[in-house]
């Protein structure tokens, strides 16, 4: 007996073994339970997430012998012809192949003769969108005034090419993408049924890889299991798919968190003869670095297929968050941008090296991209110097008039290593009094928003950490009449833009131009160099 493929052999032949599209099942269940059948339906959705397979079903359950019904006997002569695809009144179309007019108005021709063995004559016509316009209208004249005895059952994967007035006369049922946990329990299911030998790794990778359709897994999973040569293991399949093995990746993150640019190159190098295709390469890294993601924001999501538990918990310890989606966001770019490399290899190298080069800036920063220095273990932290004003004659002429209170606060907070919203709660806050480990401060009411107790636990542990000690924390959010780090920043920052623009003003060349051509300056195009 010849072989049947996997695709084919586990379609389900039942609503109750459909895999997932609850939404829809239920709708037809309920429609042919109570006898309300439409006379024309239309499923839409990606490959392989079983349009047609639910059309046959619905076709079984309005032609089963035992009656209409959401639960077909499946051992009928009509059941079993339907299975087998040779019923004579399931008239099954490919409109991609069957687009001129005359084509459908000969299959239309005998849509007014009763069924010849069925209760119903049921029309599927998979990919519809493929009919051309004129073909259109000869299948509407029908739609408005079937006979009795007719059922359409229209699928697509792309609705938008439908007319309006077809979609109008069908009832619409849109069937998602399957998730990759979902198609992983069906493979699971199916692989132990057929006696096969598998690891759950490797199922996760072809779900993946299937991009929601079940019908693709399927086909995955049978040529899985040649090329194992009767098992599924996790490093056939990725050999087989072309995926790179977690752990150089797992070893490229280890290197950026160090900020080891060497290190980095130096794995690119060695993983060269591994190395199926680059852009896979930034496609894994993608994909570790949202497991990271939750497991730093949403621990108790995490499952087998995100990768080594172990290793994840230590980068996500290693690297911020603020790293984490920066680097996300990089490695998108960069996979984006690949083709335009002179090279794929230096393209790779040059996302790497731009996750090195940029991190988020932290707290009295200046804006810009910094560099990304090694961290250096056990060595005690330099006291923080003051920042040296930018213009040294702004300066002098604009005195400081910050409390020193306001000054130590602007310093420890320009030396934390702070991003996001926990830096802006720093910077909108003063220092109203610090007593031994314990350090109280006042938020502005402009940043109340920003507060949150666990904002306060993320600042408490930083300070902890600068001071050497463990910090007792307290906000108050009130009126605040200091000067605080925003303040201080915007300040300075007003202060660099008049002392810019006197500069551009009083300069003898600019006067010159500017009493020759009856010029005038726009200040507003004027940027302080720093």
């Amino acid at each position: 007996m010849s072989y049947q493929v996997l695709a084919r052999k586990w379609r389900p032949r039942t609503f109750e073994t459909l895999v997932g599209q609850e939404h829809v099942s239920r709708a037809l269940i309920n429609a042919l339970d109570n006898d309300r059948v439409h006379h024309a339906f239309l499923f839409t959705g990606t490959r392989g997430v079983g349009k047609t397979t639910i059309a046959r079903i619905f076709a079984k359950s309005l032609n089963c012998e035992q009656g209409v019904s959401s639960q077909p006997c499946g051992v009928c002569s009509t059941c079993t012809e339907i299975d087998e695809n040779r019923f004579v009144d399931l008239i099954e179309v490919d409109a991609a192949s069957r687009t001129k007019v005359e084509d459908t108005r000969d299959l239309l021709d005998n849509v007014q003769y009763a069924p010849t063995r069925g209760r119903y004559k049921v029309y599927l016509i998979d990919e519809v969108h493929m009919l051309s316009g004129h073909s259109f209208n000869a299948l509407l004249k029908t739609l408005e005034e079937p006979p009795p005895h007719v059922k359409f059952l229209l699928a697509t994967t792309d609705p938008q090419k439908l007319p309006v007035t077809i979609l109008s006369r069908c009832l619409q049922f849109n069937l998602r993408r399957l998730p990759a946990e979902l198609i992983v329990q069906h493979l699971e299911n199916v692989l132990q049924q057929e006696g096969i030998e598998c690891e759950t790794p490797a199922l996760q990778q072809l779900a993946r890889s299937a991009d929601g359709s079940m019908r693709d897994a399927l086909s995955l999973l049978d040529q899985a299991i040649a090329y194992g040569g009767g098992a599924v293991r996790e490093a056939e399949v990725r050999a087989m798919l072309g995926k790179l093995d977690q752990q150089p990746v797992l070893a490229l993150l280890d290197a950026l968190a160090d900020g080891e640019g060497q290190q980095v190159l130096a794995i690119v190098q060695q993983a060269i003869d591994i190395i199926p295709d680059y852009s896979e390469v930034l496609a894994e890294l993608i994909s570790l670095l949202h497991s990271l993601a939750l497991l730093q924001q949403v621990p108790e999501a995490y499952h087998e297929g995100m990768g080594d538990q172990a290793a994840l918990q230590a980068l996500a310890q290693k690297l911020s968050p603020e790293d984490v989606q920066l680097y996300y966001q990089i490695a998108l770019n960069g996979r984006r941008d690949l083709p335009l490399a002179p090279d794929p290899r230096s393209g790779l190298e040059m996302a790497l090296l731009r996750m090195l080069a940029f991190r988020p800036v932290a707290a009295g920063d200046s804006g810009g991209p910094v560099a990304v220095k090694k961290p250096q273990a056990d060595v005690p932290r330099p006291p923080p110097a003051k920042p040296a004003p930018t213009d040294k004659a702004t300066a002098a002429a604009t005195p400081v008039t910050a409390s020193p209170a306001e000054q130590e606060w602007s310093t420890i907070v320009g030396s934390l290593s702070l991003g996001g919203a926990v830096k802006q709660l720093a910077a909108h806050s003063v220092l109203l009094a610090r007593e031994g480990n314990s350090l109280k401060l006042a938020l502005d009411q402009t940043g109340a928003p920003l507060y949150t107790k666990d904002r306060q636990a993320n600042l408490q542990q930083q300070l902890s950490e600068y001071f050497g000690q463990p910090i007792k924390l307290s906000i108050e959010v009130g009126q605040v009449e200091g000067e605080t780090p925003a303040r201080r920043e915007a300040r300075e920052r007003d202060e660099r833009q008049t002392a810019a623009v006197a500069a551009i003003e009083n300069d003898a060349n600019v006067k010159n131009l500017m009493e020759t051509f009856d010029a005038r300056i726009n200040t507003g195009s004027v940027e302080p160099i720093d």
